[in-house]
């Protein structure tokens, strides 16, 4: 029996299949193999085609298929993560009208400050914990002021997995969790924040049916099945924004969990029971994927948008010349080669969009403090490293502001947490325990399956198998010497 979970994310999208007897992924693969682009036209958009992301699922379906001689027939349900906060708008037969407007587009920001203010700055932290600011509702404004004709033609509004899971089943489709991710969930109420809409001018039918993170959802259609080798009955059960199924994929589930991810963007993500919120907006709340009327599980979550963005970037950089792109592995090899501090060079990642935890502001970015006679690339690569960690840790210490709690901290060895320099890094300047698992977005979505189809009593049951595989404490000598690194590096941040 097999369950597929797929992560859709914004440089590609991953498929394993988790076989839910044995407890573990037995095969994984992600599309393309090169990574996704971003379509800018200009400054602060970033865009991309629905359509490529359906066509990179199909695509990975098949090679589970050819490279892994995965019987498809055999899976009972589909598991789906995806990007948070992008905007698709579709027409009645569900084909998108426009590109989707992607989770580090800033170009709905003042729309949604100015929303802040005029629906009332109280009213808007009691209905949806914070301000509609850079989020999938604002989105939808944008397009109906600038784009009318366009979003005359739709008919629903979904996020990204939602769209995904349209694909396989033709069913429009919003989870609860997608709602709040919008800015469009009434937290006291445990509604649609209706009033949002209302503000904004935009008709509730744009929403489609609501549904929770797990259960049976849809039901592929038989045309779907037959075109991808799939079982007519399979069900689609389990769908949740990518940090809220990160820290799933960890077994975080219970208020003062902490998981953490630095993927494109760079996120850490505590569980609380509260209805807690910045009162400057630098951090967000949304429902976790286990939240219940009766039991509130709240994410608190902090995410900086220049992070494996950055790591790509230096590595096209770094690959000037070259017949083949440089291997991140050794992007790794060099951080090592430079000492902490990275002989004074500082790096601030915030060149991908507006940032949350300052308040949906663009600040300075770059390279301070460059010495061409002292840096070279060693100091640049672990530079960057460095400054994803103490933007990371920036946030985190405002989550503590508003209750966070916690001092081990869980995450996938993935992405930039295969960098031995970088977990170093992580460790020290948060002063947190480390537990790195082997896990990642896909196979939590495909155990989220297993739990929405039944398979499993408890969520908690359809993660005892999970493995971890280190263990690392922060060095007190470490710890103080990357608390004066942080400070300066705090210090040099410029609006």
């Amino acid at each position: 029996m097999y369950f597929l979970g797929i992560d859709l994310g914004s440089s590609s999208v991953k498929l394993s299949i988790f076989d839910a007897h044995a407890g573990k992924s037995i095969a994984a693969v992600g599309e393309p193999k090169s990574e996704m682009a971003m379509e800018a036209a200009k400054p602060g958009l970033a865009e991309q085609d629905p359509n490529q992301w359906w066509e990179n699922v199909k695509i990975a379906l098949q090679r589970l298929h050819t490279e892994f001689d995965i019987d498809l027939s055999k899976i009972k349900s589909i598991g789906i993560a995806y990007q948070m906060h992008g905007l698709v708008l579709t027409d009645n037969a569900l084909k998108p009208v426009r590109p989707s407007i992607i989770w580090c587009d800033s170009r709905a920001a003042e729309i949604g400050e100015n929303a802040f203010h005029e629906i009332g700055e109280e009213k808007c932290q009691e209905m949806i914990l914070g301000s509609p600011a850079n989020f999938t509702a604002s989105k939808l404004k944008w397009v109906k002021e600038n784009e009318p004709k366009i979003y005359q033609k739709a008919a629903y509004m979904m996020l990204p997995g939602d769209y995904i899971a349209a694909c396989f089943s033709e069913k429009a489709q919003i989870s609860k969790g997608g709602l709040s991710e919008g800015m469009l969930w009434h937290f006291k109420e445990n509604r649609l924040a209706t009033e949002i809409l209302d503000y904004y001018e935009i008709s509730v039918d744009l929403i489609p049916e609501v549904v929770s993170n797990f259960g049976d959802h849809a039901t592929i259609s038989s045309k779907i099945a037959k075109e991808l080798g799939l079982s007519e009955d399979v069900k689609i059960t389990y769908r949740a924004g990518d940090q809220p199924n990160n820290a799933m994929s960890l077994n975080v589930l219970s208020p003062g969990e902490i998981a953490t991810t630095a993927g494109t963007s760079a996120v850490i993500y505590s569980v609380s029971e509260n209805h807690a919120f910045d009162k400057d907006n630098r951090i967000n709340t949304f429902l976790h994927v286990n939240n219940q009327e009766q039991e509130n599980r709240n994410g608190v979550m902090v995410c900086i948008n220049g992070s494996g963005i950055l790591y790509q970037w230096l590595r096209n950089i770094l690959s000037t010349g070259n017949e083949q792109l440089l291997d991140y592995d050794y992007l790794n090899e060099l951080a090592a080669k430079s000492k902490p501090g990275s002989e004074g060079l500082i790096f601030h990642p915030f060149g991908n969009g507006v940032e949350r935890i300052f308040q949906n502001k663009e600040v300075s970015s770059g390279i301070s403090n460059l010495n061409f006679n002292i840096h070279k690339t060693p100091h640049l690569v672990r530079a960057a490293c460095e400054g994803i960690v103490f933007a990371m840790n920036y946030g985190f210490e405002i989550m503590q502001e508003v209750g966070a709690s916690g001092k081990t901290v869980r995450a996938g060895k993935d992405n930039l947490f295969l960098s031995e320099v970088f977990r170093e890094i992580f460790v020290n300047t948060t002063n947190t325990t480390l537990q790195l698992y082997k896990t990642n977005g896909a196979d939590g979505a495909a155990r989220g399956a297993a739990f929405g189809y039944g398979h499993y009593e408890t969520l908690e049951e359809a993660f005892n198998s999970l493995e971890c595989l280190q263990t690392i404490e922060p060095k007190p000598e470490l710890v103080e010497e990357y608390k004066t690194i942080y400070n300066n590096w705090k210090k040099a941040i410029k609006f």
